[in-house]
């Protein structure tokens, strides 16, 4: 199918077995790839720079030590190290040869991408819990959300998400491939993977899907139903300044949460492999290259906390800066 990498292979390999596998990427004319590698480039390190900038504030800034933005720390370190553990790889399918990945390095690979992928779910459900508890319980947020709890449930999320992803791949790392080691795609994704195998794959798709239905209908229903109390609750409050602001506490996260939840139902809950890879990919890179470059932007442009720390550090850094009058 993909001649300029065909291999002659043997006998089928499993995992323990070396042998590299080709990431296909983005085939197509000089210049589209070009200029695919220089966006993507420029949007891993904007991503890469606005989560460190997320992280530098929330440290540098008492008002903004709360446990909301304790949490998108979190986030921000987790979207680091996802588009980190994507990206440079695919940035390297680019050049010739570059796409040659051996069968644990993809494995790896898999794993990591995937199990920073439950975490986000997770710490995504995790915030909004937090939110409700503070548009919905005011007097008792205090109380409850201890710097203690904080951190048990970011740790939870962690755990969880590392955690989910380890059945289906020691079932993957059973698979024994032959013939083609051509992935199509830009990074070891679990479809297109696992469609080389010679041999049977059903079970890892049945595990799969149960595993990415579990975690996207828990994580989905917690915040789902954290916002059917918001809205109730703001619904309720009588002036319209009063719902403004208690609505901005939540608004950043909620279209994240709509950005993260749309391009990935779609990517995690199906039933078989087969639907077309090509559109999978499209809509992966919105998931693990667009999406977390939007998030430093939704935090800082939508949140006031955030842009007036920003602010009072861009001003403090020019009055270093300038020098004093005679």
């Amino acid at each position: 199918m993909y001649p300029k990498y065909s291999m002659a292979w043997g006998t089928g390999q499993n995992l323990s077995t070396p042998g590299p596998f080709i990431l296909l990427g983005f085939p197509g004319p000089r210049s589209l790839r070009v200029g695919l590698f220089l966006l993507f480039l420029v949007m891993y390190l904007l991503t890469v720079a606005g989560n460190l900038a997320i992280i530098s504030l929330v440290g540098a800034h008492r008002c903004l030590q709360t446990p909301m933005y304790f949490f998108l720390c979190n986030l921000s370190f987790l979207e680091i190290w996802f588009t980190t553990a994507c990206v440079p790889k695919t940035l390297a399918t680019f050049a010739p040869l570059g796409g040659a990945i051996s069968l644990a390095g993809c494995a790896t690979q898999m794993y990591f991408v995937f199990s920073l992928g439950c975490t986000e779910y997770f710490l995504l459900a995790v915030m909004a819990y937090d939110r409700y508890l503070a548009i919905c319980l005011p007097l008792r947020y205090g109380g409850i959300m201890t710097p203690g709890l904080a951190t048990r449930l970011a740790l939870g999320s962690w755990l969880c998400g590392f955690s989910a992803i380890t059945v289906p791949a020691a079932l993957i790392a059973r698979l024994s491939f032959c013939g083609s080691h051509v992935i199509n795609h830009f990074f070891c994704d679990i479809a297109p993977w696992i469609v080389l195998s010679c041999t049977d794959t059903q079970m890892v798709e049945l595990v799969s899907f149960g595993i990415a239905f579990c975690v996207i209908l828990g994580s989905c229903g917690i915040t789902l139903v954290s916002y059917a109390y918001i809205i109730t609750t703001i619904i309720k409050i009588p002036s319209a300044q009063g719902r403004h602001r208690a609505f901005s506490t939540c608004s950043s996260h909620l279209t994240v949460v709509l950005i993260w939840y749309g391009s990935t139902i779609f990517l995690h809950v199906r039933t078989s492999v087969e639907s077309s890879l090509d559109l999978t990919k499209a809509i992966t890179v919105l998931n693990t290259i667009v999406t977390p470059v939007l998030n430093p932007f939704i935090y800082t442009l939508r949140n006031k906390d955030v842009k007036e720390a920003l602010r009072r550090t861009v001003q403090g850094k020019l009055r270093h800066e300038l020098p004093e009058p005679a």
